[in-house]
């Protein structure tokens, strides 16, 4: 699994990217937490021509190129959000940009990025308000449906977003002012493209509700729900002895954060953890290694210790 963690005020900006672009970013994210690199504001982080034409179900032949010139362009991008001026405790629209570095290493198909220093802490702080999704979520999605679905997850525990005014909306989007202006090319163009891939592609099935102010459309709002799925989908027998070498239980997502979260703080898990990693960053590797058979396995013990029964 491929975990991607940015912050809620990050994925409410108002920012506009082409789809290499965002994708690019979600890599980046990847890349540091698979190498355990972390992010900061010093380290450039590596994306390869051949992970992204992987993830991303695109011929390898022009990715390079492709990424070359994305990764220029995001070097210019900008990204608006709100945030708290504390000294006057009044609210405070920031600009900034994406990046503060890029480059290219000729001939080994790789382009580099460093996340400036206002965007660092919007990506790496997990222990306030989060969106955690998995890349093969958005794998097949085109650019409005990937916005579209980082911002219904992140109102995952409500199941539903408060109506969004078009505007706004339009913004969070990515949509340029210039961009399928009329109602019926927003919808036909973006909007409904965006909803049908979402329920086709990812893990949760959504629905729009439109809102109007006498007869013209002036918000949206979404219920969205998960797709219904088996608590727990054994492969084997579940009588079978846990030290048998194809031993193996899935768990549905909420399964494995919830008892990742629990095993994250027992003394057993101690030998697992990682440096200076915080309990919710080591909560999140452990919901990982619970998808691998062979370390599954090894967990076992310490899985039904924190309460974990598949009687």
């Amino acid at each position: 699994m491929s975990l991607v963690v940015k912050d809620n005020s990050l994925i409410n900006a108002s920012y506009t990217l082409g789809l290499v672009e965002q994708r690019l970013i979600l890599l980046a994210i990847i890349e540091a937490r698979e190498t355990g690199k972390g992010i900061d504001t010093e380290t450039f982080l590596e994306i390869h021509a051949q992970h992204y034409a992987d993830r991303f179900h695109v011929d390898v032949k022009n990715t390079y190129a492709m990424l070359s010139d994305a990764v220029m362009t995001l070097f210019n991008r900008q990204v608006t959000y709100m945030t708290v001026d504390e000294k006057r405790n009044k609210p405070e629209k920031r600009v900034v940009r994406w990046v503060s570095g890029i480059s290219y290493v000729e001939g080994a198909g790789i382009v580099k990025l460093r996340f400036a220093p206002e965007i660092v802490p919007l990506i790496t702080r997990l222990e306030q308000n989060f969106t955690s999704y998995e890349l093969m979520q958005v794998a097949n999605l085109n650019l409005y449906a990937t916005r579209l679905y980082e911002l219904l997850v992140s109102w995952r525990s409500a199941g539903k977003t408060p109506i969004i005014e078009i505007n706004d909306f339009r913004s969070k989007l990515g949509l340029l002012d210039q961009e399928y202006k009329l109602m019926h090319n927003f919808k036909n163009r973006v909007l409904d493209p965006a909803i049908k891939q979402i329920n086709e592609h990812t893990d949760i099935t959504v629905k729009v509700e439109q809102h109007k102010t006498g007869r013209s459309i002036t918000g949206f709002s979404f219920k969205f729900k998960p797709k219904p799925q088996a608590k727990i989908e054994k492969t084997i027998d579940p009588k079978r002895d846990p030290n048998t070498p194809d031993f193996f239980i899935k768990l549905s997502d909420p399964q494995r954060h919830l008892f990742a979260n629990k095993m994250s703080e027992m003394p057993e898990m101690s030998k697992y953890s990682q440096g200076t990693e915080s309990y919710q960053q080591f909560a999140v590797r452990i919901a990982e290694m619970l998808l691998q058979p062979e370390k599954f396995r090894e967990l076992y013990p310490i899985l039904e210790k924190a309460g974990f029964s598949h009687d």
